[in-house]
């Protein structure tokens, strides 16, 4: 039996990861911060360990025996003041995982990146952006999170190229029941609140958390090491996908368009006002959200989205039964 460890696996990718691995019948261990936290897998027969990626003496007893790595569980700045702090912070850590998953000999690591990665394609290309496409670090002025996520994401391409069998996965806007954190479930809610009403003048692409999940034990299986994937679902203009999440919802949809000079004012007020730095962290990229070219995912690891509608009602219903809504 195929023995897992899944980092994050009491959020909400990591925790569909976790399950995921354990309808393939493999063997999962979660490691998680907090005693006796569990995430949205509950009851699931997940084996606990305590400890902490900061932490590099805490992860040894994890890691034991496992022949591979989910790593749902990267560094997430809350802020972007002090970007060097932040950026130093996430290469260390990330620096302690790739050291564990050497020692421990493990024969895949799967890392969890994300869509800001993977930049737009220059000049007058005017493909959609692909595995091709890499941020360029510094494009986007004061974003932690930016700079953040292409270190670490850096960090393990290297170490990929030095002998550790890492593989790069890069879900986009990932949406569906389990969001337990509210990532982007608290824009659901917001929705179904009937408080949204006003759309960005943005395109985007959406994926099933589940679908997401599935990918990830392809990866595992099939993925190629050094290799990044884009795991995506559906591209549309935000407003199209407000406008859908409002009917299932059953409430009015949005009825105007914020213009992007206001977008641009609010990045500016949370520049200068501690209390609403994180304004700055996604939207000053507002210009730069796209659709993406998933094909790659597609053909190498049988990605196959469900309907962006049925994520959305299925997410909703998640939510009513938890409590979220009334």
């Amino acid at each position: 039996m195929t023995s897992v460890l899944v980092l994050g696996a009491t959020g909400f990718i990591g925790g569909h990861i976790a399950r995921a691995a354990l309808e393939r019948g493999w063997e999962v261990h979660g490691l998680r911060r907090r005693r006796g936290a569990t995430g949205h897998v509950n009851q699931a027969d997940v084996i606990w360990h305590d400890g902490d990626l900061d932490q590099p003496e805490s992860l040894p007893q994890a890691f034991e025996g496992i022949e591979v790595v989910f790593h749902a569980a990267a560094y997430y700045p809350r802020n972007s003041r002090n970007v060097p702090f932040h950026v130093a912070h996430a290469v260390e850590q990330i620096r302690n995982v790739l050291d564990a998953t050497r020692r421990a000999e493990v024969r895949r690591m799967v890392f969890t990146s994300t869509l800001t990665t993977i930049s737009r394609p220059t000049g007058s290309d005017t493909r959609l952006a692909d595995e091709r496409d890499h941020y360029l670090p510094g494009s986007l002025p004061r974003s932690a999170y930016y700079e953040c996520k292409y270190a670490m994401e850096s960090e393990v391409l290297r170490a990929a190229a030095q002998g550790i069998p890492a593989v790069v996965v890069n879900p986009t806007a990932v949406f569906g029941p389990g969001d337990l954190h509210l990532t982007l479930g608290s824009v659901l809610l917001a929705i179904a609140r009937g408080w949204v009403m006003a759309w960005l003048p943005a395109q985007v692409n959406v994926i099933d958390v589940r679908d997401v999940a599935q990918a990830q034990i392809r990866a595992a299986e099939v993925g190629g090491v050094g290799e990044r994937y884009i795991l995506g679902g559906h591209n549309a203009t935000l407003r199209d996908i407000l406008v859908l999440a409002a009917g299932v919802a059953g409430v009015q949809p949005p009825r105007f368009e914020i213009p992007l000079e206001l977008v641009d004012l609010a990045v500016w007020i949370g520049d200068r006002f501690s209390p609403l730095d994180f304004l700055g962290n996604h939207l000053r990229a507002v210009r730069q959200w796209q659709g993406y070219n998933c094909s790659k995912s597609v053909h190498q690891l049988d990605l196959n989205p469900r309907s962006l509608e049925t994520t959305l009602r299925e997410a909703l219903d998640w939510y009513r039964m938890h409590g979220f809504l009334g």
